[in-house]
C-alpha cells in the first residue's frame, strides 16, 4: 500500500500533466488488461484496494459468484500515463483476497518465483520481442495489410512496406519512449503486415507489465489509423506467425552482474554462457511440454510450431526440444553475443506473467539440481526427420494444445508454480478450448467432403 503523503505527491504530479482518471489493471487468465477507471479526486481510495471485482465474471480468475471480490492493489511504480489519451494514467495491479495476495492472480504467481529467484541470490531479467500484424478490415468481413503494396514473397525488412506503415509505428514507437522502454529496433517481419519492435530488457515482472501494456496501447494507437493490430499467433496459413521470445539472464542480487555472461563463469559447451546458464537451459528442457501450454497457450499457436508453413521457406519456430549457439531451430537459443538465453517456442499471445513464471521455476529446479542439458545442436534442426530425431534422443515440443495441456497437468511443476485454484482453472479452461475447436466444422472440412464421396 502507498502512503498518504505519496499518494498526494502522485495525484498532484499527475493532475500537473492533465490526468483526469486512473485504472487500476491487472489480468486475466490471457494476459489481457482488466479494471476500472477511477476519478483522480478517488485516487487515494484506489491505491488503498478499494476497487473490487467478481472473479466469476472473468476468463480465468478462479471464483464463485458467491466468493468475496478481489481487490486491485495498484504497484505505483508502474504508473504510466497513457500515450494515446493521456487523461488516463494506468498502474499494474496485483489482485488480493480479504485483505491477502490472492494466489490466483498472474502477477502473484509470477512474484513468488521472482522471490524464489531473490532467495537464491538471483535477478531473473528478461527481454520479450514484440512481434505483431498491423491490419485493417475489408469491406467482405476480411482483413488485409494496411499498405496495398505489402505483397512480396519475402517482405522481412522490408524498407518500403515499413514506410506505409510508419505513421502508425511510429507512434507506437514514440509511445514506448515516451514510457522510458528505450527502444533500439523495429523492423517489418517475415510474414505480409507484421511487424517487431526491439527495446531494453528490464526485470521480468517489469517486462511481463509492459508486454501486456504494450498489446493494449498498439490496438489502441491503430484504432486511431483505421486499422488494428493483431496478436494472434498465425493469422495465415502460408505465413511466418509471430513470437514473443523470451531473451532470459540471471544477474547476482548483490552487484547486477549477468551470471550467465562468459566474463563470470566457465563456458563448458562453447556457446557462449556460463555453466548457470545451462543448468538453467537443462531445468527449461525437462519441463518444456508443461512450459509450451502457457507460453503457446491457443489451438492457433501449434500452426505456428511447425517445420513447413511459410512461403518465405521457413517459419522460424521450434519444433524440437533442444539448443545450441545461434541456431533458431532450436527452442533454447543463445545469441551470438552471448549472455543470454532466448526461447523461441513463446508466441505473443502468452500471458507473459504465467509464462515467465514457469520458465523461471524450471530454470532455478536446473540450477538447483546441477542438470545438465547435454551437447548443443549448431545444425539446422528442421533437417532431420522425425524417426531421426528420435534416434538422437531429442523430445518433440507439444504439436497440439490438447498435447499440452496433457503435459501442464502432468507435471508436478504445474500445480507447484500455478496454486491449486489457477491449476485447475487453466487446465479446465484450455480443454474446453481444445474441444470446442474440434467441435466446429472449418471451411476446410466442408470444401473437402461435402461433395467428396
Amino acid at each position: 500500500m502507498t502512503s498518504q503523503p505519496a499518494t498526494e505527491t502522485l495525484k498532484k504530479n499527475l493532475m500537473t500533466q492533465g490526468v483526469k482518471y486512473a485504472l487500476s489493471g491487472y489480468v486475466d487468465i490471457h494476459g489481457i488488461i482488466k479494471g476500472k477507471f477511477v476519478p483522480l479526486a478517488h485516487l487515494d481510495r484506489m491505491m488503498e484496494g478499494s476497487e473490487l471485482f467478481t472473479g466469476a465474471a472473468l476468463d480465468g480468475v478462479p471464483q464463485d459468484i458467491s466468493d468475496n471480490e478481489v481487490a486491485a492493489m495498484p504497484d505505483p511504480a508502474t504508473m504510466t500515463v497513457c500515450p494515446w489519451n493521456r487523461q488516463l494514467a494506468w498502474f499494474a495491479s496485483d489482485l488480493y483476497l480479504d485483505g491477502a495476495p490472492f494466489e490466483a492472480c498472474s502477477r502473484n504467481i509470477l512474484k513468488r518465483q521472482t522471490a524464489a529467484a531473490a532467495a537464491m541470490g538471483f535477478t531473473f531479467n528478461l527481454g520479450i520481442e514484440t512481434e505483431f500484424f498491423l491490419f485493417r478490415d475489408t469491406p467482405d468481413g476480411g482483413f488485409e495489410p494496411v499498405s496495398s503494396r505489402d505483397t512480396l514473397a519475402k517482405p522481412c525488412y522490408d524498407p518500403r512496406t515499413m514506410m506505409d506503415n510508419l505513421e502508425i509505428v511510429d507512434e507506437l514507437v514514440n509511445a514506448m519512449n515516451d514510457s522510458g522502454w528505450d527502444v533500439y529496433s523495429f523492423d517489418h517481419e517475415d510474414a505480409n503486415g507484421q511487424f517487431e519492435t526491439d527495446f531494453t530488457y528490464t526485470d521480468a515482472l517489469g517486462m511481463a507489465d509492459r508486454l501486456c501494456f504494450f498489446r493494449l496501447m498498439a490496438n489502441e494507437i491503430a484504432r486511431k489509423h483505421g486499422a488494428f493490430a493483431s496478436f494472434m499467433p498465425k493469422p495465415t496459413s502460408t505465413r511466418t506467425g509471430s513470437g514473443a521470445h523470451y531473451n532470459m539472464s540471471l544477474a547476482d542480487r548483490e552487484s547486477g552482474r549477468n551470471l550467465f555472461d562468459v566474463i563470470n563463469g566457465k563456458d563448458p559447451h562453447a556457446c557462449g554462457v556460463t555453466e548457470l546458464a545451462y543448468q538453467f537451459i537443462a531445468g527449461v528442457m525437462k519441463h518444456a511440454g508443461a512450459i509450451s501450454a502457457v507460453i503457446a497457450p491457443t489451438v492457433n499457436s501449434y500452426k505456428r510450431l511447425v517445420r513447413k508453413g511459410s512461403m518465405s521457406g521457413s517459419t522460424w519456430a521450434p519444433v524440437f526440444v533442444c539448443y545450441g549457439n545461434n541456431n533458431r531451430t532450436n527452442m533454447l537459443r543463445i545469441p551470438s553475443q552471448g549472455g543470454r538465453v532466448e526461447c523461441r517456442a513463446a508466441d505473443i499471445a502468452c500471458n507473459p506473467y504465467l509464462g515467465s513464471a514457469m520458465i523461471l521455476a524450471a530454470g532455478l529446479e536446473g540450477i538447483r539440481d546441477k542438470l545438465d542439458p547435454g551437447q548443443p545442436h549448431r545444425e539446422n534442426m528442421y533437417n532431420y526427420s522425425d524417426k531421426q530425431v528420435a534416434e538422437m534422443g531429442i523430445e518433440m515440443l507439444p504439436q497440439t494444445l490438447g498435447e499440452a495441456v496433457d503435459a501442464f497437468e502432468a507435471d508436478p511443476l504445474s500445480r507447484q508454480v500455478f496454486g491449486d485454484a489457477m491449476f485447475e482453472s487453466f487446465v479446465a479452461f484450455k480443454r474446453e478450448e481444445w474441444t470446442s475447436y474440434h467441435n466446429h466444422v472449418s471451411e476446410w472440412e466442408v470444401a473437402r467432403y461435402l461433395k467428396f464421396f
